[in-house]
């Protein structure tokens, strides 16, 4: 075999794994777990992405997925955490847990929910909307009760490198060495390659609107929000301060679900936004 000959054949070879691999690593709505972990600090942006995210929940396409979301995943930043308990109750109902108060509690409930779906032979995809010292110990504690998986079966999607900064040295550490850890490009900005779900002009107060599905949801993420917002040394969000619209850490949920033709935050509210009669 020539060396030409041999170089071909050695980059379809990587070509068609890298294919299988990405034909593998999509979202199965039948399989799947979505894990949605919201750290609540120090930044009210969250209490925006849970009102976003509603929106996708009671759509159509995505109302039936496997869901389960935790509150309070933060790393080792400073600052107050951002109440949103009625917030989480409004859109998850049953499906969440609260890390801030019951941590151990929190990580019994959420690798119970793994495990069912590792034994029914899905994969975990987790975003990663914070830190990622929760899913350290998350993938620890599936060790310590003896639940076998593997690398691509825990996939971990992080948009922010300031929530990585923000994880413990050793804890990113470990999350990267023991899942498929996927770092995409931040959802605060446009035309970056992830959509950019920040803008300031963007009135979040006409989405009180109840004739709007997701009406409630917004009104509640909207209090939290004007309560908290840079309240106590919390982090002063100028978008939100505005009355306008930050909702970054949804490009995490987006990019899990393939969801697409959203690339700014209009667009995201054409593609979802419904009203009552139309929903």
């Amino acid at each position: 075999m020539t060396k030409q000959l041999l170089t071909l054949t050695l980059l379809i070879t990587t070509l068609f794994s890298w294919n299988s691999y990405s034909a593998e690593a999509k979202f199965n709505k039948e399989n799947d777990l979505l894990l949605l972990n919201f750290d609540l600090k120090t930044d009210v942006d969250d209490a925006h992405t849970i009102a976003a995210l509603d929106l996708i929940l009671q759509s159509n396409e995505f109302k039936n997925i496997n869901y389960y979301a935790i509150s309070g995943t933060y790393g080792i930043q400073a600052g107050l955490y951002v109440p949103a308990d009625e917030l989480f109750n409004i859109v998850f109902k049953q499906k969440w847990t609260d890390a801030h108060q019951y941590r151990q509690t929190s990580i019994n409930k959420t690798v119970k929910k793994i495990n069912q779906t590792l034994t029914a032979g899905g994969r975990i995809w987790i975003a990663e909307a914070g830190q990622s010292d929760f899913t350290q110990e998350l993938i620890e504690a599936l060790t310590e009760y003896g639940i076998k998986y593997t690398k691509d079966q825990i996939l971990v999607v992080q948009h922010a490198t300031w929530n990585e900064k923000e994880t413990s040295v050793d804890g990113l550490a470990f999350v990267k060495a023991h899942t498929t850890y996927i770092k995409i490009e931040d959802g605060n900005k446009e035309n970056n390659g992830t959509p950019g779900f920040n803008n300031k002009d963007y009135s979040v107060k006409d989405l009180e609107n109840k004739n709007l599905i997701s009406s409630q949801a917004w009104t509640e993420a909207n209090r939290v929000s004007t309560k908290y917002n840079g309240v106590n040394g919390r982090y002063n969000n100028q978008a939100i301060a505005d009355g306008g619209a930050d909702f970054s850490d949804l490009v995490e949920i987006t990019y899990i679900l393939g969801i697409t033709d959203v690339e700014t935050v209009a667009k995201f509210f054409t593609k979802f936004n419904k009203t009552r009669s139309t929903n």
